[in-house]
């Protein structure tokens, strides 16, 4: 029996589709990476009954990367990055094992049908699994075809069976698209940023962003905001007038009626028109109308009208309104959130989603009139040629889905009702009145026929009062004619809808990156979110922006970006050649970036008046070892160590609290050591700022502490104060934290793993002995007397921290996700350094028995 390999986009999508196509009749099991499942049953395909394997991948397989020494900053020119630094593709997420568990799963197959998202990314990874699986597969008869590419829009069965039968072939020019904007983004991205970042963070201290990025895309979405913000800067408002006249209509109401001239800038001239209409007693009416108007229903749903929405409306930024559409897709409820058009094609089946709303606790009558009377057919958008718009494909209640997860969904679904509804119709109603020689005017409205307001309440039209009922020559007593000073006001900052609207005009990234942009443009610190989810650009970004444009405009504006988006397109339809693209675009930019460095100047005389030099920025904390000053320490994103002095800067580990250890100094360059804490119940270790920058030992990166230095006499080396391997990773050590007491803790130097242990103990040491069972460094422990765990009234005891059974019960280990490495199997064990390295493996199966598990591994699951 042949084998059908089928491989989804996510693990959610595989299981659901395996349900689908099986009918439930399937069975499952773990993939070798612990994430994909893989679901397994048989049916029929070409004609012929074969066993079929469903599963996944996560995401894109592959990730583009320089090889070698190109990714390390210190050691290459960023203009090498345009045309010399070599790519190659690695994997996007090393710790799944991706490409191992498909040829693992494709091993000996046949055929292979792709069932990843139907946009341009999803081609690309495609093609990424074809190249992991290809090589393993059976090799075919000379014309028989193996791949094989389904194309769906929701998970519905309907849907689903239907691309099971129209299987295609995957598209690789879109796929080649991508790989070239993979490729401009990385080399052009990665040059500008990594010129810019060392220049600037060498010069300023409370720049306050630990990485200063230049984006193809990203830059220009920044540019949109920061031109409103000199808009708003520059604005001087002006001063005018309008006239206000209130006319009586009967007893006990009275018309506000609006000016014709609207409004005037000159005082004398508004003071003139208030003189000639003030004394008049009657405003006489010179025409009615009454016109019946209608407002349309929406368009059919896209992405960028529902991000829109979603940030304007429902106050979630975009990244994560994708990321809860995307989930809601996965899930079945609504089709595929990845669209660019709004128009139904006519052998789409409204009825059935629709049917699908009847019972809603919700919108159930408006539904089933809809279904009663007949549904209006939508109105005519724009055809991308991709996918439908988004539309809600299954019920689903708030308890169902909760959250802002069923905010969207309401949101979706009530939008789809609404494009099959009837337009609102409305009477409108004018009366034009003249009083003295000034014309007035007021306008009411009356609905008719609500329409599709119904189930979009907060688009109806609003209440006004009815006007009355009046003809030419009618007068009315004037009760009050006035004049109102006012003054223009200056326009707001862009709020995100405004910005994915600009974005989408100019042609700024894709349906699925604008979300992205806009989301790193925040994270790097370049514009803050504030109420009304508007856009504020902070001073870096203002300076930023500003130093593109006075050195080259274009490097800011949306032109140079569109024109290459265009070229992008022009590949996935086949109309343009990939690598003539590619050298053509790095070229212009490689000229750009030149000018870019040799100009930069322009822009740093912005810095110069915005931020403070690493001199005169941060506070004294530790001394340098070769000057013996005091280095200030700079608070602001990165966190640095700057001596004025001998003029140079030392990076320090993120995402923590710095302070001075104890006034020790580093055995070998003199520095005073510092102390990293992430918190009371966190990590914590101690580091030497001139070996944390430059590594003294050939086995060390750079920026790590003490708790990774294999100095062998050190007392806060990892030779000193190393127990035994990760109980989590593979790679790390856990290491005592001599800082810790009398609350010791245990943490890897490596991951997340903390084991806090011997709470109110008086001292904890390492012991220069090892544990017979796991070869783990024993622990000297000198308890609290009064509360002293030890039998009778000792006080002093030493064994191991995973297998003595004294240490087992007071041991907390946090983080944890798999067992020690004693409990792996043989061979993956691995002592403590020590001395000019770590032990040797222990003996090849040695395992401490099930009975007698430690502490440690009895925490995990």
């Amino acid at each position: 029996m042949k084998t059908v390999l089928m491989v989804a986009e996510k693990p959610s999508l595989a299981q659901s589709i395996a349900r689908i196509l099986s009918r439930g009749s399937m069975s499952s099991r773990k993939g070798l990476n612990g994430t994909c499942s893989v679901h397994e049953y048989t049916g029929t395909f070409t004609g012929q009954l074969v066993r079929f394997k469903m599963t996944s991948v996560c995401g894109h397989v592959m990730t583009l990367d320089f090889l070698g020494k190109y990714n390390k900053w210190d050691k290459v020119d960023p203009a090498e990055l345009f045309s010399q630094a070599p790519t190659e593709k690695k994997e996007a997420n090393p710790k799944l094992n991706m490409v191992k568990f498909l040829q693992v799963e494709g091993k000996g197959c046949d055929y292979i049908v792709l069932w990843l998202d139907c946009d341009k990314e999803g081609e690309n990874i495609c093609f990424e699994v074809l190249d992991a699986v290809l090589p393993v597969m059976n090799q075919a008869h000379s014309s028989e075809k193996t791949v094989f590419r389904a194309r769906f829009s929701s998970i519905t069965d309907t849907d689903i069976c239907t691309a099971m039968v129209r299987l295609g072939e995957p598209d690789h020019n879109e796929a080649l698209s991508v790989d070239a904007r993979q490729e401009l983004d990385l080399r052009i991205g990665c040059a500008f940023t990594r010129f810019q970042t060392k220049y600037f963070q060498g010069k300023y201290g409370n720049l306050d962003s630990s990485l200063i990025s230049f984006g193809p895309c990203q830059t220009p979405t920044l540019g949109f905001c920061v031109e409103r913000h000199d808009k708003i800067q520059s604005f001087k408002p002006e001063t005018y007038w309008v006239l206000q006249a209130k006319v009586d209509a009967d007893k006990d109401r009275s018309l506000l009626l609006d000016w014709d001239r609207v409004r005037v800038f000159d005082r004398e001239i508004a003071q003139m028109f208030l003189n000639m209409t003030k004394l008049e007693k009657e405003a006489q009416v010179e025409a009615t109308s009454r016109k019946e108007k209608a407002k349309q229903r929406p368009l059919a749903l896209n992405t960028v009208e529902m991000l829109r929405m979603a940030s304007s409306s429902l106050g979630m930024g975009p990244q994560h309104a994708m990321q809860t559409a995307e989930r809601l897709y996965t899930q079945g409820y609504i089709s595929y959130p990845r669209t660019e058009t709004t128009h139904y094609p006519e052998s789409f089946d409204l009825k059935g989603p629709l049917r699908q709303q009847a019972n809603h606790p919700y919108w159930a009558d408006t539904v089933k009139q809809l279904l009663a009377e007949g549904i209006n057919r939508p109105r005519k958008g724009h055809d991308a040629g991709d996918h439908p718009p988004i539309t809600p494909m299954k019920s689903a209640t708030e308890a169902e889905l909760g959250g802002e997860a069923w905010r969207l969904y309401e949101y979706i679904t009530r939008h789809f009702i609404a494009t099959i509804s009837h337009d609102c119709k409305y009477l409108q109603s004018t009366i034009s009145f003249r009083i003295g020689p000034e014309r007035f005017t007021c306008t009411g409205k009356t609905v008719i026929s609500p329409g599709f307001t119904e189930i979009m309440p907060w688009q109806s039209v609003p209440l006004e009062e009815s006007l009355p009922t009046c003809q030419r020559g009618d007068t009315f007593a004037v009760a009050e004619v006035k004049m109102l000073e006012k003054q223009t006001s200056p326009p707001d900052y862009l709020t995100e809808a405004e910005l994915i609207t600009l974005m989408e005009k100019h042609g700024i990234g894709t349906d699925a990156s604008i979300p992205v942009h806009i989301n790193n443009i925040c994270q790097r610190n370049y514009v803050v979110v504030e109420s009304g989810r508007r856009l504020k650009p902070t001073n870096l970004g203002i300076v930023l922006v500003h130093g593109y444009y006075k050195i080259d405009a274009e490097l800011v504006l949306p032109t140079i970006r569109s024109a290459v988006e265009k070229q992008l397109n022009l590949i996935a339809q086949g109309k343009a050649d990939y690598r003539q693209v590619l050298g053509h675009t790095l070229d212009v930019f490689k000229r750009k970036f030149h000018y870019f460095v040799d100009s930069i100047a322009g822009m740093d005389e912005l810095m110069e008046v915005s931020f403070s030099p690493l001199a005169a920025t941060g506070k004294p904390l530790s001394r340098c070892g070769k000057c013996h000053r005091f280095m200030k320490y700079i608070q602001a994103k990165p966190s640095r160590l700057h001596c004025s002095h001998c003029d140079e800067t030392y990076t320090l580990p993120q995402n923590g609290t710095i302070k001075l250890y104890k006034e020790l100094r580093c055995p070998l360059d003199d520095f005073e050591l510092v102390l990293w804490s992430s918190g009371s119940r966190g990590k914590s270790y101690p580091l030497c700022p001139y070996c944390s920058n430059h590594p003294p030992f050939r086995d060390m990166k750079k920026g790590t502490g003490c708790n990774e230095c294999t100095h062998p006499t050190c007392q806060h080396s990892l030779s000193m104060l190393g127990i035994g391997q990760c109980v989590e990773c593979e790679s790390g050590v856990l290491v005592l934290d001599p800082t810790s007491g009398p609350k010791w803790r245990v943490a890897c130097n490596r991951c997340s793993v903390v084991a806090h242990c011997f709470e109110n103990a008086h001292r904890v040491r390492v012991s220069a002995d090892t544990c017979g069972t796991c070869e783990a460094a024993l622990l000297d422990v000198d308890f609290n007397k009064a509360r002293s765990p030890l039998p009778g009234d000792g006080t002093q005891h030493t064994g191991c921290v995973f297998c003595d059974p004294i240490f087992q019960e007071l041991v907390e280990l946090k983080h944890a996700a798999s067992c020690h490495p004693m409990h792996r199997g043989p061979g993956r064990r691995q002592g403590r350094g020590r001395g000019r390295g770590r032990r040797p493996a222990g003996k090849p199966g040695t395992r401490r028995p099930k009975d007698k598990m430690s502490a440690l591994a009895a925490y995990f699951v």
